[in-house]
């Protein structure tokens, strides 16, 4: 399996090199030369197992199958639940997938525990060592840091924006004393956060001293891990069914688009957006306008610049690579890019205020005895009653307990984050500029080791568009 960029400027990678890159040298993502097909379950696998099955089809020959199958054993042996991300029925034709069983109760787990893993297993095999930077609106923070607290090969510095984000999500972000971790708060918006990081993988003397890679969504492996679990609703229910997806940087819904081009049976893609809705706003009416961040009730999703949206467009523009530069560079100098014509194929999105997840929260609850945290309310909008549906459920409610008991009276609690409360918080706050986080980096985790050269990897292997 190779990898071309979505800008078709920088080096065709295979796996192990595109999962250590992160971000391709020419600012754009990587993704797969071609989609496979989704293999048929073998009966009686468990969701390890169907991992394994699925991941080495986009792993190639760069990583034996024994060894992914012993990495997603590892992974998926710290969530809670025997099935991982067990199928909740709500009535004859509504389910929910919960994605929250992993270390820090968000779906991050899901790709990030597996993820953590392939790092510290490639970079021990070549002897080399990374700085993983990375932005959150919230979860992917937490997610990313407990995937590699316990890496030896790697280190760590998570950006996000100060004050933005529940006051669980910062304390699983800052009680974590590992020595290769570093949690900055931001004085901006995620956003912000986020610019500053595409900012540095675009400065490659940096980069390559640094030795940067990701693991945010622009990294491929976390959309590929999170193809699997699109594929297991499918296998439990057959199809064709309706995914509703609680969305904010794309790669989520991106996964079940994947899904759908391999073969499995997913009919509408829902995307479903709160206040900060520049995806609901280009689905709907082609127009991809970035407006100022809205602070909510579910703060995973305050994002208006969707990073894997790149990845959409890309094959949505027939694999143009000229094309996707043409809108970037557009959307980047003036926030905004408008399609004439745009066909969005199976998806759908919709809105959700806070007044309305609150609202759905409640409803929720009252008629399923079911409680889903304000991410996962979003999905509920727009669900069809007559179509057998998933909603993806991003977040334990014990997460954002101050939402759930205005709607719904209940307190909801989990004893992994009440044992949060009482463990010391370690944290450092940066102005939102590049030449702050740049020397934060250069202080804090440039550890004497060698470093991954991105600029030295495979070099003669560039696609014929460059």
């Amino acid at each position: 399996m190779r990898y071309v960029s979505t800008r078709g400027a920088a080096p065709v990678l295979g796996f192990t090199d595109a999962l250590l890159a992160g971000l391709a040298t020419d600012g754009g993502l990587y993704v797969p030369e071609v989609w496979p097909s989704m293999p048929e379950r073998v009966p009686g696998s468990t969701y390890a197992e169907r991992a394994a099955q699925i991941i080495q089809l986009f792993v190639g020959d760069d990583l034996p199958a024994s060894t992914v199958l012993r990495l997603c054993n590892e992974a998926y042996g710290t969530f809670a639940h025997q099935s991982v991300v067990p199928l909740v029925q709500l009535d004859h034709h509504h389910f929910v997938m919960e994605l929250f069983h992993g270390p820090t109760l968000a779906f991050k787990d899901v790709a990030l525990q597996l993820v953590g893993r392939l790092f510290d297993e490639v970079l021990r095999a070549r002897g080399q060592r990374v700085t993983i930077v990375g932005a959150t609106s919230g979860d992917t923070g937490s997610a990313a840091i407990d995937g590699v607290k316990n890496c030896a090969n790697v280190d760590i510095v998570i950006l996000y924006p100060y004050g933005r984000t529940s006051d669980v999500q910062r304390k699983q972000m800052t009680t974590v004393h590992s020595p290769n971790v570093r949690v900055v708060a931001v004085d901006g918006t995620f956003d912000d956060c986020q610019d500053m990081v595409k900012a540095m993988f675009n400065d490659t003397e940096f980069r390559d001293r640094m030795g940067l890679s990701a693991v945010n969504s622009i990294n491929w492996a976390r959309v590929m891990a999170q193809v699997v679990y699109y594929a297991v609703a499918t296998d439990l229910l057959g199809g064709p069914i309706d995914v509703c997806v609680p969305s904010g940087n794309f790669g989520n819904v991106f996964a079940g688009w994947i899904a759908q081009r391999m073969g499995a049976p997913i009919e509408q893609l829902i995307v479903a957006s709160n206040a900060n809705d520049i995806l609901t706003r280009f689905f709907n009416h082609n127009d991809m306008s970035a407006a100022p961040v809205e602070p909510s009730l579910s703060p995973s999703m305050d994002i208006q610049v969707s990073s894997n949206f790149e990845r959409f467009l890309y094959y949505s523009l027939g694999r143009d690579p000229a094309r996707v530069r043409e809108v970037m560079a557009q959307f980047k100098a003036t926030g905004a890019y408008t399609f004439a014509h745009f066909d969005r194929g199976t998806f759908s999105s919709s809105r959700c205020t806070d007044g309305e997840i609150e609202g759905i929260i409640r409803r929720v609850y009252r008629e399923h005895g079911y409680i889903v945290d304000p991410h996962t309310a979003c999905g509920f909008k727009e669900l069809n009653p007559d179509r057998v549906s998933v909603v993806l459920s991003t977040a334990h409610p014990a997460k954002f307990p101050d939402a759930i008991k205005a709607a719904t009276g209940v307190d909801s609690t989990h004893p992994a984050l009440e044992a949060l409360k009482s463990r010391p918080v370690v944290k450092h706050r940066l102005k939102a500029t590049p030449a702050a986080i740049r020397a934060f980096i250069e202080q804090h985790a440039d550890r004497k080791s060698t470093r991954l050269n991105s600029s030295h990897v495979a070099l003669s292997r560039m696609p014929s568009s460059a």
